[in-house]
């Protein structure tokens, strides 16, 4: 898929390609980048009170990443996914 395919998903389908496909591969390096992205996408979602717990608690952020493709989150990490899929196109 393309950049544009991929824009028309709805976050929660990016999520869950980029993720599965992160996982099965062993990607380190995307689940890691996810976390550290996931408070500034609270922030920019409006929902600066999770930004703070997030940062402070590292099983906040795990979970977050497993569950991060839904709501607002998921819409601000679409970015992050697309990008992603586009590098893995086989995801």
């Amino acid at each position: 898929m393309d950049a544009k395919e991929l824009e028309s998903l709805p976050a929660s389908e990016l999520h869950e390609r980029a993720v599965r496909y992160a996982v099965r591969h062993g990607d380190l390096g995307f689940l890691w980048n996810l976390l550290k992205v996931i408070p500034a996408a609270e922030a920019a979602s409006g929902h600066d009170g999770e930004t703070a717990n997030d940062l402070s608690r590292v099983s906040a952020l795990l979970s977050d990443a497993l569950a991060a493709g839904e709501g607002d989150l998921g819409e601000a990490l679409k970015p992050v996914y697309i990008d992603y899929l586009i590098q893995h196109p086989e995801a």
